[in-house]
C-alpha cells in the first residue's frame, strides 16, 4: 500500500496534534478497547502495551487495509490516523521500519527445469497428507548433525511485529509472505532476493508451489487477510490471477491454499469472532468455507460452506441489536487431500452465535470434484463463543457460551503398518483425536495431553512419522493480578503418541523459560519431524530439537535477539507461534515473532545449517 503525502508527513513528525490525540483516545475506546484493553487475558488481540511497541505505520496499515480494517470500517482517514497515533503513543518509526535494501541475486533468468527433486517443502505440511514429516532424502540432516546447526542468514520483514507466514522451499528457492504486504522469493542457501511481489493485504498463509495445467509454467499460490487468493509466476513473481473468494468483510485466508490435479482448494476463515463482539454489531453472519478454483485461471469450480444453513435472524441483544445464527465454523488451516477416496478434509472453529452449528469444532469431509459434504465429526458441541465472552461488556456473548475449543490445525492423514488409515488431529481442548476416514470419521481413540482453553491445548499444528504423532501443548496462562502478563510457570510440554492406540510413548516436560519479559513455557507453534528428530518452537522464543527416542535435547537456539539481516531491515526475534520449522537440504528455516496475546514481537526469518562438510 502506497502512503499518501499526508501520512508520510506524519511519519516524519512522529506524532499528531493534541486535538487528534484526544480524538484518537475516544475512537480507540469506542472501536478498539473492547479487545485490546478489556478482551481478557485469553484474547488473541495484542494488549495496549504491545500496541505501543508497534510503529505508527504498521497500525495505520492494519486498520486501513489489513486485519483490523473491518473493525474500523466507516472511519475517515483522519480518524484512522488518530487511532493509530493514540494506540502507538504517536511513535512514527521503530527499528523494523528500516528501508529494505535486499541484496539481489545474480540476474540470470530463474528456471525450474532440472531443479525439481524431492529436496523440497511444499505448502503447510510438506505433503498432501499434512504430515509435517520430512523424509531423510529431503531433509539431509542426520540426527548426529543437528547439534551442529548454526545461523547462516536472517531476513527481516519491515514494519510488522510478527513473522507468521511459513516459508516454502522448492528448487532451491524459498518463498515467503508476511505482514509487510509482500511475498518474497529468496535464494534458499544465501537469502538473496530473486523477486518481490506487493500484495493487497498481509499474507499469513504458507506458500504452495505447483504446475499450471496446459503450460510449462510453475506458480506459487497463497492467500491474504482480505480473502484474496493469488497465483504468481514462480520464476518471475508476475501476477497470473487474483480472486476474492469471500465477500464477507470479516473474511480472511489463514490456511495455505492447496493445489492438486489442476485445482486449488482454498480454506476461508474470519475475524468476526472479534468484530462480532461490539454490542452494536449484528452478530453473526460469517460461515467458513472451502473454494475450489481452477489453478490456471482462478475460476470458481465449486464453493462449499462448513455450515450449510444460511444465518437467519434469531433474537435481539440487550441494546436492541438484531442477532443472527448459526455462524462461525471457520477453516483456519490448510485442507488435507485424500487421493485414495478423492476427498478433502478440513477442521473448523467454534460457532460465533446461537444456535451452535453441529459442524463447528469438527472435522469435515468434502468430495473433491463436487464439494458435496460427505460426513462430519464434531468434537465439542454447543461451542458458541466470541471475544466479548472474556470482556467487561459481554452483551454479544452467546448465552451459555462454549469453551472456545476449536481446531487451529490441519488433520493429518496417516497409514498404519497394517494398512488401516487414520485422521489424527490435536484440539485446543487439550485432546488429540484419531478418526477413521474410511468409516465417516468414526472415533478410533482420543488422548488428553493438556488442560485446554481458548489459547490452550494443541494450537497450530502436529506432525506424524510412521509410528507416532507429535503434539505440542500450549496451555498459555496469565498471571491473576489484573494484568495480561504471561504466567512463566504454566503451560508447555511435547508429546509423542502411538498412532495405533494413542498411548503417550515420548514426552518432554514443560521447560522453564527463565526471567525474561513475556515469559511462558507454552508450545503453541506447529512442530516438525524428520527421521529421529522433532523440532518445536516456544512462546518464550526458543527453538529446540529433541530425539524422538528418549526425548533427549539435541539442540536449542534462543531466537529472541537482534539480527543483522541480508536485506538491511533491522530485525529481532520473539515468541514462536503459528508456523513451524521447514527443513530442506540440510537447512532449517523458521520465523520468529508473534505480538498477539502479549507475546514477544518479532519480524525475522532465520536460516540454520551445519558447517561446511557437516551434512550428508
Amino acid at each position: 500500500m502506497k502512503l499518501s503525502a499526508a501520512v508520510a508527513g506524519l511519519l516524519l513528525l512522529g506524532s499528531l496534534p493534541a486535538l487528534a490525540q484526544q480524538s484518537g483516545a475516544t475512537l480507540y475506546a469506542q472501536h478498539c478497547a473492547l479487545c485490546h484493553d478489556g478482551g481478557g487475558p485469553q484474547s488473541r488481540a495484542p494488549s495496549r502495551g504491545a500496541l505501543q511497541s508497534m510503529s505508527f505505520e504498521h497500525v495505520l496499515r492494519t486498520i486501513t487495509s489489513g486485519t483490523m480494517a473491518p473493525m474500523a470500517q466507516g472511519r475517515t482517514d483522519d480518524e484512522l490516523k488518530a487511532i493509530a497515533s493514540y494506540a502507538t503513543g504517536g511513535i512514527a518509526n521503530d527499528a523494523s521500519a528500516t528501508n529494505d535494501t535486499s541484496r539481489e541475486c545474480a540476474k540470470a533468468p530463474l528456471t525450474f527445469a532440472g531443479r525439481l527433486d524431492r529436496r523440497q517443502w511444499n505448502g503447510w505440511g510438506a505433503d498432501l497428507n499434512n504430515s509435517r514429516f520430512q523424509p531423510a532424502e529431503a531433509a539431509r540432516l542426520p540426527p548426529d548433525q543437528v547439534p551442529r546447526l548454526e545461523l547462516k542468514w536472517a531476513f527481516g520483514f519491515a514494519n510488522t511485529p510478527a513473522a507468521n507466514a511459513q516459508p516454502t522451499v522448492v528448487g532451491g528457492v524459498l518463498f515467503v509472505g508476511g505482514g509487510d504486504y509482500k511475498v518474497h522469493a529468496l535464494d534458499a542457501k544465501s537469502g538473496c532476493t530473486i523477486w518481490t511481489y506487493a500484495t493487497e493485504a498481509p499474507v499469513r498463509t504458507a506458500i504452495s508451489f505447483g504446475p499450471l495445467s496446459g503450460t510449462d509454467q510453475f506458480a506459487v499460490f497463497f492467500g491474504d487477510v482480505r480473502a484474496n487468493a493469488y497465483a504468481l509466476n514462480a520464476a518471475t513473481g508476475a501476477l497470473i490471477w487474483k480472486k476474492k473468494v469471500e465477500d464477507h468483510p470479516a473474511a480472511r485466508i489463514t490456511g495455505a491454499p492447496t493445489p492438486y490435479s489442476g485445482v486449488l482448494y482454498v480454506p476461508v476463515s474470519s475475524i468476526e469472532e472479534a468484530t462480532g463482539s461490539r454490542p452494536t454489531y449484528e452478530c453473526c453472519t460469517f460461515r467458513g468455507s472451502v473454494a475450489a478454483l481452477d489453478a490456471a485461471s482462478g475460476g470458481v469450480i465449486w464453493k462449499s460452506y462448513t455450515i450449510p444453513e444460511v444465518p437467519r435472524p434469531t433474537t435481539k441483544n440487550a441494546v436492541g441489536t438484531q442477532l443472527y445464527g448459526p455462524s462461525g465454523a471457520s477453516v483456519w488451516s490448510a485442507p488435507t487431500i485424500d487421493v485414495q477416496r478423492e476427498a478433502l478434509y478440513v477442521a473448523t472453529s467454534n460457532s460465533y452465535s446461537n444456535p451452535p452449528a453441529d459442524t463447528s469444532d469438527a472435522v469435515l469431509a468434502f468430495d473433491l470434484k463436487t464439494g458435496r459434504m460427505l460426513w462430519h465429526r464434531q468434537a465439542t458441541p454447543s461451542d458458541s463463543f466470541v471475544v466479548a465472552c472474556f470482556g467487561v461488556d459481554q452483551t454479544n456473548c452467546p448465552q451459555d457460551h462454549g469453551p472456545d475449543h476449536d481446531f487451529g490445525q490441519s488433520p493429518i492423514l496417516v497409514t498404519l503398518p497394517d494398512g488401516h488409515r487414520e485422521l489424527v488431529i490435536g484440539q485446543k481442548s487439550g485432546v488429540v483425536h484419531a478418526l477413521d476416514p474410511d468409516h465417516e470419521g468414526k472415533a478410533l481413540w482420543e488422548t488428553r495431553i493438556g488442560k485446554g482453553g481458548p489459547l490452550g491445548g494443541s494450537e497450530w499444528g502436529s506432525a506424524a512419522d510412521q509410528e507416532r504423532v507429535y503434539v505440542a501443548n500450549s496451555d498459555v496462562r496469565f498471571l491473576r493480578d489484573g494484568t495480561r502478563r504471561l504466567d512463566p510457570k504454566e503451560g508447555g510440554g511435547l508429546f509423542g503418541l502411538n498412532l495405533s492406540d494413542g498411548k503417550v510413548t515420548m514426552q518432554v516436560p514443560p521447560v522453564p523459560c527463565g526471567e525474561r519479559e513475556r515469559c511462558s513455557p507454552a508450545l503453541s507453534a506447529a512442530v516438525t519431524v524428520i527421521p529421529g528428530v522433532v523440532f518445536s518452537g516456544s512462546v518464550s522464543g526458543y527453538l529446540r530439537a529433541y530425539a524422538t527416542e528418549g526425548a533427549r535435547l539435541l539442540w536449542e537456539f534462543d531466537t529472541a535477539r537482534d539480527y543483522t539481516t541480508v536485506n538491511g531491515v533491522s530485525a529481532h526475534g520473539g515468541a514462536m507461534d503459528g508456523p513451524g520449522p521447514v527443513i530442506v537440504d540440510g537447512m532449517v528455516y523458521v520465523n520468529s515473532g508473534y505480538a498477539q496475546w502479549s507475546g514477544i514481537p518479532g519480524n525475522v526469518l532465520l536460516a540454520f545449517g551445519v558447517p561446511a562438510g557437516g551434512a550428508r
